[in-house]
């Protein structure tokens, strides 16, 4: 019998509810088996609907990684306890999936891809956009030197009015910052992602808490306490590239902007040009003629997982089990998302400085 992964769960709130457990639970070779909460009900809930018959509940992640017969465990708590808590993790012998963003700082970051290497043992951050139909293929187009040089890029994670009103987010020592780190790391990490290119030169940045007082918010999950509102609601960067690339970043939760856009990207090459703006379009010349494709991602090609899902999220707990079991490299390197952390701590240090950051 093919051995099943054993896998614990160390936060069981809306994003372990609404991915990871999900996600998990349509595939075949694992099971969970450990579900930790510091509000015990919550992972008593957890243990009823996702976990095998003898399943174990804890409030002390701690307590959790005592038990040597857990393989993988999944990090889906606030973002700041994802550095120490992934540490631990690794230095007790599991194999980690932590939620993006990978940490708070690069520091915090730096930290969990040097146990990573310390311990031997796998490291990926749940960055799942790579595997939606239109990024693999944009992926693809790049990789094959379809649109040429790719020399500049716009990373768009922008809402009108949709701010999370629930968790922590809106708390800045829970979180690190609002909508960058949120939804913005997603966009960023799929612009670098599909580019290949992780060599950051410098970064300019600005944020704004232009709109979080206002009373008369018309937000797509209810209003918001601007006492408790200690984020950003926008920010925005121009990242400098070591080969003189350019990115743009702009990312909202609130912002009087028309159409929203998330996890969103725009490329431009010197061939072509992709983006997702509004379903995916390859743009180029051909014979004289200004041409603008349309993919039809409908008729195959599909990453589909054992032919039974298409899901993203499950695709990417695939992907991942699948290399932890072959002992193969994860989509996600923890040394990506280390450099996607990079530039969005820089971006909040630009925003607070008013000064440029350069890079090494």
């Amino acid at each position: 019998m093919d051995k099943k992964f054993r896998i614990g769960i160390i936060g069981c709130g809306g994003i372990a509810n609404g991915k990871h457990m999900p996600s998990l639970a349509q595939l075949k070779n694992v099971e969970m088996v450990a579900f930790c909460d510091v509000i015990e009900e919550r992972a008593v809930k957890a243990a009823k609907k996702y976990g095998t018959e003898d399943a174990k509940v804890y409030t002390d992640y701690k307590e959790l990684l005592k038990d040597e017969s857990i393989d993988v465990c999944h990090v889906c708590t606030p973002n700041r306890s994802h550095s120490f808590i992934t540490v631990d993790a690794l230095e007790a012998g599991k194999h980690v999936m932590c939620e993006k963003p990978m940490a708070k700082t690069y520091a915090e970051a730096k930290a969990m891809l040097d146990a990573a290497k310390r311990t031997g043992k796998k490291l990926t951050i749940g960055y799942q956009n790579r595997q939606n139909n239109q990024n693999l293929y944009a992926k693809a187009a790049v990789e094959s030197g379809e649109l040429g040089e790719i020399y500049y890029a716009k990373a768009l994670a922008i809402r009108r009015r949709a701010v999370p009103t629930w968790g922590v987010f809106l708390n800045e020592y829970e979180q690190g910052g609002g909508p960058l780190i949120d939804i913005g790391t997603h966009a960023l990490d799929l612009t670098l992602w599909i580019m290949n290119n992780y060599e950051p030169k410098m970064v300019v940045g600005n944020t704004f808490r232009k709109l979080a007082d206002q009373t008369d918010q018309a937000n797509a999950w209810g209003k918001w306490d601007p006492e408790k509102f200690t984020v950003e609601d926008s920010a925005f960067g121009y990242i400098i590239m070591k080969n003189g690339a350019v990115i743009t970043l702009e990312s909202s939760w609130a912002l009087n902007f028309r159409v929203p856009r998330e996890a969103s990207f725009m490329l431009c090459g010197t061939k072509g040009g992709v983006d997702t703006v509004d379903g995916l379009k390859i743009n180029t010349v051909k014979h004289g003629r200004q041409v603008v494709e349309d993919v039809n991602l409908s008729a195959g090609g599909a990453a589909f997982y054992e032919g039974e899902s298409a899901d993203p999220s499950v695709v990417d707990m695939a992907q991942w089990i699948k290399a932890v079991e072959t002992d193969s490299d994860p989509c996600v390197l923890p040394e990506q998302a280390l450099c996607v952390t990079q530039i969005l701590e820089a971006i909040y240090t630009s925003a607070k400085t008013g000064q440029p950051v350069y890079f090494d």
